[in-house]
């Protein structure tokens, strides 16, 4: 399609609103400032609730728990009376922010990662933090057995892509079983080559075992190399079995696609086989069949609350699935795999104290520190501890209520969501709207009422 040029009105209102935001962006400190919530009821999660309490945020951290705290100069003092204040939630299973999700032409795709392909500007990004979302785990999708390496983010709303990726958190990996593998393998297009393989969960096993037997060589020549000093001529690197090398090692997380108990049982036989640990067992509707083979393998399972029905693999879920593993053991999360029910995860949470008589502390766990272990982020974030990151958020109310709102969301000591704010914003903005399609409104005119197409791509 030809572009339109911009009329110099369109011009002259961008160009209008670029100090307003050049100066909002200068105003932002580069890491959070001095806070002090005071008389807050602080749900820790992991150190029990404390009522009539005081938080300090300083520095990017939590630097202080405890009663009639004095407020440092020049801090911000927000009043907390009657709300409650909890760890920023943990989505361990998300697409967000990212603009590709399946590189599904090989069954493998160990070398592709997720981080190269990050969009900041995602507007859910920001409805996710009006949720007091904090760190998501963003993972590539389910179209091949092994698939590309994830991104674990904080939801800086407003930065750039590399400022949002977590520092140091422990790099993993997508794996996927069951239909959303065969379903793609069987996609072939007409008069071209043939649908791809694996077409079965038979040969989903075999495409796991034959990459892992070549990690495992590939990883055994680069270590003779390396004990011969590094004399001779070095192994030829391998971008696909370099992040294979690094699970077989434990360095890097597996987290695995699937639905059924049998296909999930078969990976974590085969992760015994050849040595190394599944970190999480992605959605595992049926995880409550085989609870105590996930436990003893020490994998953790995130699921969803009460998600189901949607496809054949996923008929038998129960909503008491979540609790059945944390009975067994089991380090469980709920996840959203939503753009959108990523905003409701507190509500997730507390259906788990309906269903199968979780406490409040166990159902606010499966959403914050579960989800910091099951990432290898738990000494950062997670909890409400002396010396974590301050990522909490402030809920008008208690947040297994539905009644519950977020107030205000911080991460690393910084406010990145206030409700006030943005209710106090929304007429600026709209009338801001209102002046950019006013503007626009003379190029819209002069527009062809049919899309121009290239002659030589006519037909």
């Amino acid at each position: 399609m030809r572009p339109t040029p911009m009329l110099p009105r369109t011009l002259a209102a961008l160009a209008a609103l670029a100090p307003t935001v050049l100066a909002a962006q200068a105003a932002r400190p580069a890491s959070g400032g001095t806070t002090l919530i005071r008389n807050a009821t602080v749900l820790t999660v992991t150190k029990g609730t404390l009522q009539n309490t005081d938080l300090l945020l300083q520095g990017g951290k939590i630097a202080r728990i405890g009663q009639n705290l004095q407020a440092p100069a020049g801090a911000t003092v927000v009043d907390a009376t009657g709300k409650f204040v909890m760890p920023g939630i943990i989505d361990p299973h998300s697409h967000m922010m990212s603009d590709a999700i399946n590189e599904g032409s090989l069954s493998v795709t160990s070398m592709v990662r997720i981080t190269d392909v990050l969009n900041p500007t995602a507007i859910n990004v920001y409805r996710a933090l009006a949720g007091g979302v904090t760190t998501i785990n963003i993972l590539h999708g389910s179209a091949n057995t092994i698939g590309g390496q994830n991104a674990t983010v904080k939801l800086k709303y407003g930065r750039e892509a590399a400022e949002m990726v977590f520092p140091g958190a422990t790099p993993g990996i997508k794996f996927a079983l069951g239909e959303n593998v065969t379903r793609k393998s069987r996609t072939a297009i007409p008069g071209g080559p043939p649908a791809r393989y694996p077409t079965s969960r038979m040969g989903q096993e075999e495409v796991l075992r034959d990459a892992f037997v070549r990690a495992r060589e590939y990883k055994a020549s680069w270590d003779e190399y390396r004990r011969a000093g590094a004399r001779g001529v070095a192994p030829r690197r391998d971008l696909e079995l370099e992040p294979l090398v690094e699970v077989l090692e434990g360095k890097r997380y597996v987290h695995a696609h699937g639905y059924r108990g049998d296909e999930m049982l078969m990976l974590l036989q085969v992760a015994d086989e050849f040595g190394f640990k599944v970190r999480t067992l992605q959605h595992g509707l049926e995880g409550y069949k085989i609870a105590s083979e996930i436990a003893k393998h020490g994998a953790g399972l995130s699921t969803f609350a009460d998600s189901w029905s949607y496809k054949i693999e996923a008929y038998d879920a129960i909503p008491y699935n979540a609790a059945i593993l944390v009975r067994h053991g089991v380090l469980t999360t709920i996840n959203s795999d939503s753009d959108e029910r990523i905003r409701r995860l507190n509500i997730d949470a507390a259906k788990l104290v309906k269903y199968g008589d979780l406490t409040e502390d166990e159902a606010l766990k499966t959403i914050t520190y579960n989800g910091a272990l099951q990432l290898g982020v738990q000494d950062r974030v997670g909890s409400i501890e002396v010396g974590k990151d301050a990522d909490v958020a402030i809920w008008s109310a208690h947040p297994l209520s539905v009644y519950a709102n977020v107030d205000k969301t911080f991460i690393d000591g910084e406010l990145f969501f206030d409700r006030q704010k943005d209710l106090a914003e929304r007429e600026a903005k709209a009338r801001e709207r209102q002046q950019l399609e006013r503007a626009e409104q003379p190029a819209r005119q002069q527009r062809p009422a049919q899309p121009f197409v290239p002659n030589e791509e006519r037909r």
